[in-house]
């Protein structure tokens, strides 16, 4: 098994950066890739970025050019910079693995708010 904190979330102004953190711990070695999610109310959750293991990336259409995610292999750790957020960013962010044996876990998340 995989556990999963995050950090990094709060309340920023539109046009403001934030950097959330997540740091895997348990069955470190089986990680694949890791990403981020993230659910505003009312909506589905959706993919926001992932990152291999070779380091390739993905971003949502609505987030590229804007935030930046990166992995740290040595502290089992992904990131995800987030730049020039806007309200649509608003939503409860929550950090996801994939193992190489097909699991998936997830972390409890963190709540991102940005006022206009």
């Amino acid at each position: 098994q995989v556990q999963l904190v995050e950090s990094g979330g709060g309340l920023v102004q539109a046009g403001g950066s934030l950097r959330l953190s997540c740091v895997a711990s348990g069955n470190i070695f089986s990680i694949n890739t890791m990403g981020w999610y993230r659910q505003a109310p009312g909506k589905q959750r959706e993919l926001v970025a992932s990152i291999a293991t070779g380091g390739s990336t993905n971003y949502a259409d609505s987030v590229k050019g804007r935030f930046t995610i990166s992995r740290d292999n040595a502290k089992n750790t992904v990131y995800l910079q987030m730049n020039s957020l806007k309200p649509e960013d608003a939503a409860v962010y929550y950090c996801n693995v994939h193992l190489t044996n097909y699991e998936v876990y997830w972390g409890r998340g963190t709540q991102v708010t940005v006022s206009s």
